[in-house]
């Protein structure tokens, strides 16, 4: 079975000037996924978001959504209907209330009642912002205002949503909760797109990710592709003695799954790069205890996102 693709892209760039922000980018997701963008400032992420979301005229090239071509004049209005979009910065009406906010937006995509009042109270539910909707905006905190914003953005249902930084400058609580609004539409079957600095989301809410850098899409897999291609897995061990060492490394030097080690300040642990599958550590840590060695740690690790990212950042610099 062929999963329909929600967005594709072709040869897709963006021109200003003698500056090209993003260049001949092709791109596919799949319906229903998570999909971050991630790369440094300038890299090309809200440029590509834009032209996704009909903010932006590309210079070159076609993008797709659920298969019908986006063109660029006024002939598809219903196409661009089932998008939504959340820019960085987008402005709130401070002397509205929540549900007047939302009201107006329901409105001006023509919701008619009683859909409009039954897609309001969905929307402050799902937000979590039910005791607050005949509270002015000025009153709510940045969390709520974005979530806000965020309700904001799918009060019409659409069937892509793009999020530009929706987490940048939130504490970690209201991070938590934000996370908490995008997983509920994951599981309702909504394509996302997301860009953020905040790796940990990323990892954590998305099933694939895109990593661009100087316009160029220099990465998009999934995230299990991404780990199993260039995750270092690492084994972390811990001793009762510091005397042990000697015959941990022994053993660590016999076994051909460890390529490297590093033994910590404490003398008393090691971190290694270790290749082999569950089976196989576990096997590694049978031949420590039959050596002898007095173990109070094992435990198995693989490089995160970030360090993912830096490790391409690098390589894209070399």
């Amino acid at each position: 079975m062929v999963t329909e693709l929600a967005i594709r892209t072709t040869g897709l760039t963006k021109q200003f000037e003698r500056h090209i922000a993003v260049n001949q980018i092709d791109l596919e997701i799949q319906t229903g996924e998570v999909y971050g963008l991630i790369g440094p400032n300038g890299a090309g992420k809200t440029t590509l978001i834009r032209m996704l979301a009909t903010a932006e005229e590309p210079t070159m090239g076609e993008i797709y959504i659920n298969g019908d071509r986006l063109l660029r004049d006024k002939s598809n209005p219903k196409l661009k209907r089932r998008i939504g979009y959340l820019p960085d910065d987008y402005p709130l009406y401070d002397e509205l209330t929540v549900w007047d906010y939302l009201d107006y937006f329901a409105r001006l995509y023509n919701l008619k009642e009683p859909k409009r009042s039954q897609r309001l109270h969905e929307v402050i539910d799902l937000i979590q912002l039910g005791n607050k909707r005949h509270s002015l905006i000025s009153t709510l905190s940045r969390g709520m205002k974005q979530r806000l914003s965020l309700a904001r953005t799918i009060i019409h249902e659409p069937i892509v949503l793009l999020l530009d930084e929706p987490v940048s400058g939130l504490d970690p609580i209201a991070r938590m909760q934000f996370r908490e609004i995008i997983k509920a539409l994951r599981e309702a079957g909504m394509t996302i797109v997301i860009s953020s600095h905040v790796l940990s989301d990323l990892a954590e809410l998305c099933s694939s990710v895109g990593i661009m850098e100087l316009g160029y899409l220099v990465e998009s897999a999934s995230l299990n592709q991404l780990y199993q291609r260039l995750s270092r897995q690492q084994i972390e061990i811990s001793i009762l003695d510091s005397s042990q060492m000697d015959v941990l490394i022994g053993e660590l030097k016999n076994n051909s799954l460890v390529h490297s080690w590093e033994v910590l300040p404490t003398k008393t642990q090691i971190r290694a790069d270790f290749s082999g599958d569950e089976a196989e550590a576990a096997e590694l840590l049978r031949s420590l205890i039959v050596a002898g060695v007095s173990l109070t740690n094992f435990h198995c690790t693989k490089e995160d996102l970030e360090k993912i990212f830096l490790k391409l950042g690098h390589k894209q610099a070399s």
